[in-house]
């Protein structure tokens, strides 16, 4: 059934719709005028229903995979070659004719292109796309560090706020400086510091201040002065 396909491609009951709604612009429907219940038995692997998988990822498109991470490899109309796989702590992934291919530091598009390279010496024009479906890779962490009650590493997620980590290890310890708090990201090989006032979040609702995190942050809240 198309249901147990769509969950194997990690997405949901809502995303259905969408897909219907892709065979559609497809043509599907005029080409072999089927009803609209025998389409949920149907399995879409149109490129453009592939896409429709990939935005289901729970990364961003610029996510670098890492160990640890979870992927699904999906090769249309190669059922075959589809899997779902981690990423070996060694960094790479192996795949039905793809051996021993370095995973770690590329985004999903840019795996892709390297299994579409290696594919094509078996299959002809292979169109490949490469969905995160669990990020558990240290890349995927958000360190929460410093004067807050719970100091942690937490899963990244996509939209993820500087209020959302602040509240997931417990708010900010009795004695932290809020206000002197900053983002330690790194961009292009290099730190850089983004400063945060989180008692003007926390304590006063100023939401200017609840910035959007990104895979790799280490949220840093001082200790007050005396």
């Amino acid at each position: 059934m198309a249901y147990v396909r769509l969950h194997r491609w990690g997405i949901g009951k809502m995303r259905i719709a969408s897909l219907v709604n892709c065979l559609i612009l497809n043509g599907f429907f005029g080409a072999l005028g089927v009803s609209l219940g025998a389409v949920l038995f149907v399995d879409c692997s149109n490129p453009v229903c592939a896409a429709e998988a990939a935005a289901s990822s729970a990364v961003s498109p610029d996510y670098l995979i890492g160990p640890g991470d979870t992927i699904q490899v999906f090769v249309w109309r190669n059922p075959d070659l589809t899997v779902t796989i981690p990423v070996r702590p060694d960094g790479k992934i192996s795949t039905p004719l793809v051996e021993d291919m370095v995973a770690v530091g590329k985004t999903p598009s840019g795996l892709a292109r390297d299994i579409e390279k290696a594919l094509a010496e078996y299959v002809k024009a292979p169109q490949v796309n490469v969905i995160v479906t669990i990020p558990a890779s240290v890349f995927s962490q958000v360190k929460v560090i410093g004067q807050v009650l719970h100091p942690q590493a937490l899963p990244y997620r996509e939209g993820m706020t500087v209020l959302d980590a602040v509240l997931a290890v417990g708010g900010l310890g009795q004695f932290a400086a809020g206000n002197r708090a900053h983002i330690v990201r790194t961009v292009g090989g290099k730190e850089q510091e983004i400063k945060v006032k989180l008692e003007a979040l926390v304590n006063s609702g100023d939401m200017k201040q609840n910035l959007l995190l990104r895979p790799g942050d280490v949220l840093v809240v001082p200790e007050s002065r005396f």
